[in-house]
């Protein structure tokens, strides 16, 4: 398969690097404008003001997803199979300039719309670690994490379509497991590596960035001792064009992402988040068959969130921004296409984003709002999930062959 047709991090075998760009596809650049100004005019006036701002900020993050490819799901993938470090060091830089950012927000508490701005501080236990577990075998056999689905459901790959329903219906099931998972068994108070360890937000910020550089020089370490294949590099435009057409180096797309995560939490006073909204949608479909979802301990807490317009519902906001920012970036750089759907594919589909819903409800959030949100946070569930989902990627190296996904191998030209 050639690199135009789905995400670099999903390709069948080892992907030659390409230069050539195809010409922007205006007829589905121009509808997904006319969708976004629709559903914007729409938010502005049936929602509060916040809603089409996160709009815009969740179409920012699609189209930087998409442009530079950046991945989560590739990044373990890379490392765990050949010691291929380049994806992760971006995260590290990502989580460097968000802990940076995020540091005086959470100190003052200040938003722009009132309230205060809280981190994502979640509760380490065991529902954390199987869910983490999980939810990193589900995005290596699903073919992408909580963003990925998004940006590559916006891009066209047909077979995430098949990954996002099951996400959702995961979800959906991790959400009536929630009281047993979390109230059952047990479990340690959140802990915030600032508030909790008399560091302060100062010393919280400059224990996190020592760990990021050091994960950055093991990641080198690690490179120099197994020499991997590089990633392929990506058609792109040049000059000024490059904004929009092309690809941005990962290390620009991560001080994007960082910075729009901290304008998200300064905006709805929370970092940016996926996977609740697919419990929501699932729920409000269970709901609408018949099944009494209200009754859940999961809802119980939040059951004016379930009553309401899932438009009023932020996640949500920011997850159809991210899906139409990254139609109109495949669009503009002549990538939207969908493609073949096989049996085995869409079996790891199905397996993977079971997998993935369910995790991310046990482990309080995916690769975003765990992973990137609790990190950014100061939270060490966001290190721990992590860890776990390291864990559940190496195991996955395994699983992926049995349904005819690739594993990069240090003998490919590319990873």
């Amino acid at each position: 398969m050639q690199a135009h047709v789905q995400p670099v991090s999903e390709q069948k075998g080892p992907e030659k690097s390409s230069s050539s760009l195809k010409q922007a596809q205006m007829p589905l650049v121009i509808g997904g404008l006319i969708a976004a100004a629709i559903l914007f005019i729409f938010l502005s006036i049936t929602q509060d003001i916040v809603q089409p701002i996160l709009l815009i900020i969740g179409l920012l993050l699609g189209y930087t997803l998409f442009h530079a490819r950046f991945g989560f799901t590739s990044a373990f993938r890379r490392l765990m199979s050949v010691g291929n470090g380049q994806a992760l060091r971006s995260h590290m830089i990502m989580l460097a300039v968000a802990v940076t950012l995020f540091a005086p927000i959470l100190a003052t508490g200040f938003t722009f719309f009132g309230g205060t701005a809280e981190g994502y501080v979640s509760p380490v236990g065991i529902s954390l670690i199987v869910g983490a577990f999980m939810f990193g075998i589900g995005m290596q056999l699903g073919g992408g994490c909580a963003s990925g689905t998004l940006y590559a459901v916006g891009g066209g790959r047909s077979v995430m379509f098949i990954t996002l329903l099951f996400f959702i219906i995961g979800a959906t099931i991790g959400a009536y497991h929630f009281d047993f998972w979390t109230n059952d068994l047990p479990a340690f108070e959140p802990v915030s590596i600032a508030t909790s360890t008399g560091l302060g937000y100062f010393g919280a910020w400059f224990v996190s960035i020592i760990f990021f550089g050091g994960i950055i020089l093991v990641t080198l370490r690690i490179e120099k001792k197994k020499n991997p294949p590089k990633m392929a590099a990506l058609p792109s435009a040049k000059g000024w064009k490059r904004i929009f057409r092309g690809s941005w180096p990962l290390f620009t797309a991560a001080i994007v992402l960082a910075v729009l995560n901290a304008l998200t939490l300064m905006t709805r006073g929370q970092p940016w988040g996926i996977t609740s909204a697919f419990a929501l949608w699932g729920s409000k479909a269970a709901e609408a068959v018949g099944i009494d979802v209200s009754s859940w301990g999961y809802w119980q807490a939040n059951a004016d969130q379930l009553q309401a317009s899932i438009f009023a519902d932020s996640t949500t906001v920011l997850n159809f921004g991210v899906i139409l920012g990254a139609f109109l970036a495949s669009a503009a750089g002549g990538l939207f296409r969908f493609n073949n759907i096989t049996g085995k594919n869409a079996a790891a589909s199905v397996i993977g984003g079971l997998m993935m819903g369910y995790g991310a409800r046990l482990a309080f959030g995916c690769n975003i709002g765990a992973y990137f949100g609790g990190i950014a946070s100061f939270s060490l569930h966001g290190y721990i999930w992590g860890v776990l989902a390291l864990a559940g990627t190496f195991l996955a190296l395994f699983l992926r062959p049995l349904f005819g996904l690739s594993v990069p191998k240090s003998k490919d030209s590319f990873c």
